[in-house]
């Protein structure tokens, strides 16, 4: 079977490389925002929407003005990328996967791919990149396979290169047994074998720092030298937060995935469930500043994160993963299947009130997360819509057990 794999690596190129790279950021952010700004001058023109041959030839124009001559020192394939990567934003956004595309900003956008071209000297820890020549980078692990692609961006003040490989292997043999997860903040995981993983917080825990700093920033003259220090800090306090989080992730995805074949989870609409409660001047929010650290929690645990890692990483050993969904899972009793709100008194501890049936609430929630994983996989029990949902609890358990 075939493997597509990225290795990332700091990059520690010279000045004349660095000078030359941000103007390749630079172009390409141009090149993506112009772009942008054409579609939607079409749209409210009534005008169809211009696809990426026709882009192309823009782009074409584009390098010969006057204005935008600099646009010719940059290699043409991270141009043309940039344009495919608007056409990806435009479907993503038709098939509702994502929002509308939004112009991009120096400093948040500064990066550029190479689709090919791209050559690895890992004895001498050195990658050549059009344009740009040899760069050494900082050689922490070895890349396997055919390199396909190299995305440079950077981050914090450094320059990083993402090198996308791809190479034939073994079809894995799956091992372990089936696993239902129940994701939650008190608890980052708990498994349906009574095992769980403790949350990282790695925000909570940086929280009042780096308020600190960004009330110092605010006090600066923007743009100014002591300004772009300030700024300095708070990016990498928030680099650190996201490089913390990346880890516990990566290392939490590794340990469930290389254990168990089969892994069912919640299919959780994250972006609902982190919205706002502040409404509007008409109608006001209640509860508002405990929504807004609830929604704190909710995005410091990186739940989309963690199933997009074990969704590949089952696959590359063996296994598979199974959204199921969401509704009552810890409201329902594993034993008689009794469906009730009071099920649940407290937060932590589940007692039915049928049957006397008492656990913990984040277990009882995996095992009828496992369960229901079954019956998707047996049955093909689909992932009910909320609205299919707004129905007595009792009715919703009847329609997914049929």
């Amino acid at each position: 079977m075939q493997r597509l794999q990225a290795y990332r690596f700091e990059l520690k190129p010279n000045g004349e490389q660095q000078r030359l790279m941000r103007r390749f950021a630079g172009s390409c952010r141009f090149v993506y925002n112009k772009a942008l700004a054409m579609q939607q001058e079409r749209h409210k023109a009534g005008e169809k929407k211009l696809g990426y041959a026709s882009l192309c030839k823009s782009l074409t124009e584009w390098k010969a003005q006057a204005e935008t001559l600099g646009l010719s020192e940059t290699p043409s394939q991270p141009l043309q990328q940039s344009l495919k990567n608007l056409e990806r934003a435009y479907k993503n956004f038709c098939e509702k996967r994502a929002n509308l595309p939004v112009f991009k900003k120096k400093g948040q956008s500064d990066r550029f791919r190479y689709p090919q071209g791209i050559k690895i000297d890992q004895g001498n820890s050195r990658v050549y990149l059009p344009k740009l020549g040899w760069i050494r980078y900082r050689n922490s692990w070895d890349v396997l396979g055919k390199v396909k692609n190299a995305t440079v961006s950077q981050s914090c003040g450094k320059w990083l290169v993402s090198i996308q490989t791809e190479r034939e292997v073994e079809p894995p043999l799956p091992h372990g047994e089936a696993v239902g997860i129940d994701m939650g903040v008190a608890r980052f995981v708990t498994l349906s074998d009574s095992t769980s993983i403790e949350p990282l917080n790695r925000f909570k825990k940086h929280q009042q720092r780096l308020a600190r700093y960004q009330r110092r920033m605010s006090r600066k003259v923007k743009f100014s030298n002591n300004w772009k220090k300030a700024k300095a800090r708070v990016q990498r306090m928030h680099s650190r937060i996201a490089n913390a989080r990346k880890d516990f992730l990566h290392k939490a995805s590794c340990q469930i995935s290389q254990n168990h074949a089969m892994i069912a989870i919640e299919d959780l609409q994250i972006r609902n469930m982190s919205k706002s409660a502040k409404g509007n001047s008409e109608q006001h929010g209640k509860q508002v500043q405990q929504k807004s650290g609830l929604n704190r929690a909710i995005l410091d645990q990186g739940w989309g994160e963690f199933r997009r890692q074990l969704e590949y990483k089952a696959a590359w050993n063996g296994g598979f993963v199974v959204a199921v969904p969401p509704q009552y899972t810890s409201q329902t009793c594993p034993c008689c299947g009794h469906v009730s709100k009071d099920n649940r008194q407290t937060q932590a501890q589940f007692e039915c009130v049928d049957c006397g049936f008492e656990e913990n609430a984040d277990v009882v929630g995996a095992i009828n997360i496992l369960a229901r994983g079954h019956r998707v996989l047996a049955c093909g029990e689909p992932v009910l819509s909320d609205r299919s949902m707004k129905q007595e609890p009792a009715e919703a358990t009847r329609a997914l057990a049929a």
